[in-house]
Formats: C-alpha cells, structure tokens, sequence
C-alpha cells in the first residue's frame, strides 16, 4: 500500500508539471519591443550600482517603480526600505514589486511597514491552483528599476549584501548592470506595469506614467520572455556571427541546440568564448554544466573560471557588433520557466566598452581545459551524474 502510495504521489508531480507546462506553452506570447534610440551605462559592481540608483531615487518628484527577484533584510536592503519610505513620505508613489519566492524571507512586519508608510507593495507570482508545482518554479526574474519614467536600471543584479561582495563565502560579486536613459525607458516602464497588473489585478496607465523622452544615441531594443522564445532568441544571435561569440553567465546548462549551434559555429572557424564562476552558489549547477563544457572544449571553444568572487554576470556579445545584457541565464530555468527581460545594444562603441570589461574579467580567471576536467575526483564525477539528473529543475 505505501509502494502504491508513493507512486501515486509521484504520478501527480508528474501530472501538475505536465498539465501546468502544456497551459503555458498554450498561453505564452512571443512579445517584442520596438528598436529605440537611449543611453546607456554599465555598472559591474554592486557599491557603483546602488550608489547610482539611490542617488536617482532621491531625487524621484513623481514616482519610483522596483521590481527585484530578490530583496533580503539585510542592510543594504533596509537602506532601500528606508529610502522609499522617505520618498513616499514626500508624496511620491512608490511601488515595490518582488518574487514571491526570491524574496520570501521579507517578514509581514517589513511588509506592514513599508504599507503603513504609503508604500505600494506586492509579491510577484504567488503559486496558486492548479498547477501549484508547475507554478512554484516559474519565477518572476526580472530586476527593473523606472523613476519618474525618464531613468531605467536592468541587469543582473538583485539587492543584498552579497551584490556588495559582502558573502564571505563568494567573495567579490560581478555582474553587468544598466542605467538607460531616452526612448527605451517607456519598455521598461510598460513591463513593470504589465507585470504590477498581473500580481495585484490593478490596472496602472495613466499618461504621467509616460512623459515625453528625448531620443539617446545609442540603439536598444528590449526584450521580455515569459518562459519561453529565449533559446530561440539566442540562437537567432549565434547564426548572425561571423567572428565571434563570447558568452559570460553564472549558470550553464543550455540544452543541446544550444550546445551544438555553438560547436557548428566554433567549426565554422568563429572564436567561441565562455565565461563562468569558479564558485557555485546553488547546488550541483556547476556539476550540471560539466557535460555541455566538455563538448565545448573538444570543439575548440574557449571556457573561463571566474575566480576572483562569484561570477553572475550575463552577457553576451557577437562580432564586438552587438551585446546583450539582462537577466536571463544560459539554463533551463531561463529557457522554459521564468520571466526575464533582456537589452539588446546595437552600438560598437558602447559594445567595446562592455567587451573590455569582459576581457579584464577573463585576466581574473583559470582557463579550463581537457586536462582539468579529466583529473576531476570521483566525489565531483559523481556529482555531475546527480546534476545531470536534475538539470531541468536548476
């Protein structure tokens, strides 16, 4: 009866997982916006970054609109907290949008706080029925930041002491962030609303929210996803290189399409660079990468440890022609479950500058090679089998 129990139990993951991801793959909408004309700054580390946003927010006279997967309640968390505070005090709206499970660990007395100070907030994705499994995986990725409609942040970074490089066991924490002003903030801000209506069924559009913008020099175009369309779009990126592909992400397990259009183009004679942590934050992700690196490294590809912190920037570049910088990583989570919202640039100047920051990262790695990976100890050979197993879930 137990045995009969358990299969049943497993059956009925089986089924909500299967269920939740045919209603997905039904509903889901290929969205795109339009190429605008913006400006753009790059951050890579977390005290350049929120000094720069905070010092926007303090100057907010109309609204302030952030949404982070993850927010802790650290301090550099209730320095943010704070902030808004001060700023909803002023008379400013402010709304805070946060996964419900990255930032699961904001107590009810923060939450009740941030309210009773006039602060609009809100949980992204709750899990609801049915499909309550399925759901509990899809996650809302995202990290926008839109103040006043005329300043946008999107990238890689959430807000926590970590970001700071304050986690003794990661270290010095990299990642590619943006600051975009011009055309391309009225995306950013649409996706923020979108996704504001979509968690509290409030409908947010008045004009205010859409001030006149003035054209920047730099062409962008933003990209949400929505669980799906982000193999394709990377793909569709790796077919237009001619001489070079170079990749830098915190989590690697592509799948094979991407894994193959990356050895057919290193055949092709394109330079195919890859850059990863040497650290792991998650369990069994580093193990789990392992088998789509030696297929890399027998193609010819470049591969990158990161060991001067923890690496979680994700970036990619082709043919110092174009970059893309955003939140989604090369995995399955990214591919086929969560919401993620990405920037392509369309400017060789600006391209050469995050190409330069890529490179001084790779002064600060240990390239890996057939020799490294084939002296792996059994401990980490058998790790690899168990990542391998659950990649589809990491």
């Amino acid at each position: 009866m137990s045995i009969l129990a358990i299969v049943l139990f497993i059956f009925l993951i089986w089924l909500d997982f299967a269920l939740g991801k045919r209603t997905h793959q039904r509903t889901t909408i290929k969205k795109s916006f339009p190429q605008r004309q913006s400006d753009c700054e790059l951050f890579n580390t977390g005290e350049r970054l929120f000094s720069a946003l905070f010092n926007d927010i303090k100057e907010a006279s109309h609204h302030i609109h952030i949404l982070f997967y993850i927010v802790r309640e650290d301090d550099i968390s209730k320095r943010l907290f704070h902030l808004l505070k001060e700023k909803a005090n002023q008379g400013v709206t402010v709304r805070l949008l946060v996964d419900r499970i990255g930032s699961m660990n904001i107590s009810k007395a923060t939450r009740k706080d941030l309210k009773d100070h006039g602060i609009h907030f809100s949980f992204a994705k709750t899990p609801t029925f049915p499909y309550f499994l399925y759901k509990l995986n899809r996650r809302n990725h995202r990290k926008i930041c839109v103040i006043d409609g005329k300043i946008g942040f999107l990238g890689g970074f959430n807000v926590g002491n970590e970001y700071l490089g304050l986690d003794p066991k990661l270290g010095h924490w990299r990642d590619f962030h943006l600051k975009i002003t011009g055309e391309g903030v009225c995306d950013l801000q649409q996706q923020f609303l979108e996704d504001w209506h979509d968690a509290t069924k409030v409908k947010v559009n008045a004009p205010s929210y859409y001030p006149k913008l003035v054209s920047g020099k730099i062409p962008i175009k933003l990209q949400p996803t929505d669980g799906a369309h982000v193999e394709e779009i990377f793909l569709e990126l790796f077919d237009k290189a001619k001489y070079s592909i170079t990749i830098g992400t915190p989590y690697f397990i592509p799948g094979k399409r991407v894994q193959q259009a990356l050895i057919s183009k290193a055949k092709e004679g394109v330079k195919v660079t890859l850059l990863l942590p040497q650290k792991s934050d998650h369990l069994f992700v580093k193990q789990a990468a392992m088998p789509y690196i030696k297929g890399l490294l027998h193609a010819g590809c470049s591969i990158y440890q990161f060991t001067e912190g923890f690496y979680h920037a994700k970036v990619v570049i082709i043919d110092d022609e174009l970059c893309d910088i955003g939140t989604a990583n090369f995995d399955r989570r990214s591919f086929y479950l969560n919401q993620e919202m990405n920037c392509f640039i369309y400017d060789k100047v600006f391209v050469g500058k995050v190409q330069q920051a890529f490179s001084n990262d790779i002064q600060l790695s240990a390239k890996v090679t057939m020799e490294t990976v084939n002296n792996r100890s059994l401990k980490e050979r058998i790790e690899e089998k168990f990542g391998t197993l659950f990649a589809r879930f990491l």
